[in-house]
């Protein structure tokens, strides 16, 4: 039988143990569908972790090794200082911590836009080295022929269009796209592009809803919206995002938990535990055997 390995934390943190492989595939992602429809909503969250990957794999289709690490991780004022040995070790850190969802990696900046052969030799180290089924690149027409390449030597990749953050400095900011007819023409194409060129799914970020359901309906690959539309093929967000970990996160961001206040309130007990020096007690403290 096929294994993959998550950590079992019942046993220790750190040693790994046997599962059955029951990964979701590709293709199964890319026949989800059918027809211009997907009956059910793809779900794709960001994981950075092992131990993370473990609490979101059985909920989400598909995982996503983002560069936005550069951020939640790093504390980087943007994703363009990544390297590809970041994603890498952070990519297979998610592989080990899960085995159900499809894993897909972020290529960073510099890292495929060159040349379709650059991109070939830094996509093949990143799956070399993780395991991971698939890469993510930014770019709609301008990187559709590296696409197609990629695809056609055994690399999966899934598209990313609208607001493409390496491009942030050629875009001015972090602004909704599509909001003029040029632009909102130009989002339409690169999908397409992407689409034809063999991608089997597409971010669409950032974009205005009407023009993120135009998308959905003009590509036969599914789409991922991340501030886009409920219209979507599916959805993604930064999973500390979602969970409360930040102050201030995009509008497009819905907070379902509030982990940041959590944490600093068991922090703080913690720490007032130690100072008044009622922790460690009896539970957490070895005494000698009668």
């Amino acid at each position: 039988m096929s294994t993959t390995f998550q950590l079992d934390t019942s046993t220790s943190r750190a040693n790994p143990t046997p599962a059955p492989m029951k990964r979701l595939t590709v293709p199964k992602i890319r026949l989800r569908k059918q027809d211009g429809v997907t009956a059910e909503p793809l779900v794709m969250l960001t994981a950075y972790t092992a131990r993370q990957a473990q609490l979101l794999d059985a909920h989400c289709d598909m995982l996503l090794v983002g560069d936005s690490l550069a951020q939640v991780i790093y504390g980087l004022p943007s994703t363009i200082p990544v390297t590809l040995e970041m994603m890498a070790n952070h990519g297979a850190a998610v592989v080990r911590g899960s085995y159900h969802s499809v894993v897909i990696i972020d290529m960073p900046f510099g890292s495929y836009e060159a040349s379709k052969e650059q991109a070939f030799e830094s996509a093949s180290y990143l799956l070399k080295q993780t395991g991971a089924a698939a890469v993510k690149l930014e770019g709609g027409e301008a990187m559709a022929e590296t696409v197609e390449f990629l695809n056609k030597r055994g690399i999966p990749v899934m598209g990313h269009v609208g607001l493409t953050p390496q491009a942030v400095n050629v875009l001015g900011g972090y602004m909704a796209r599509g909001r003029s007819d040029n632009e909102a023409d130009k989002i339409v194409a690169d999908a397409k592009a992407l689409d034809d060129a063999g991608a089997f799914a597409v971010v669409v970020e950032g974009v205005v809803e009407p023009i993120a359901i135009e998308v959905t309906k003009a590509i036969s690959c599914p789409t991922i919206g991340i501030g886009a539309s409920a219209q979507c093929d599916g959805q993604v967000l930064v999973t500390e995002d979602m969970l409360g970990m930040f102050d201030r996160v995009p509008r497009f961001v819905k907070k379902y938990e509030d982990i940041a206040g959590m944490i600093e309130n068991t922090v703080k007990t913690y720490a007032d535990e130690v100072r008044e020096r009622s922790f460690p007690g009896p539970d957490q403290t070895y005494q000698p055997k009668k």
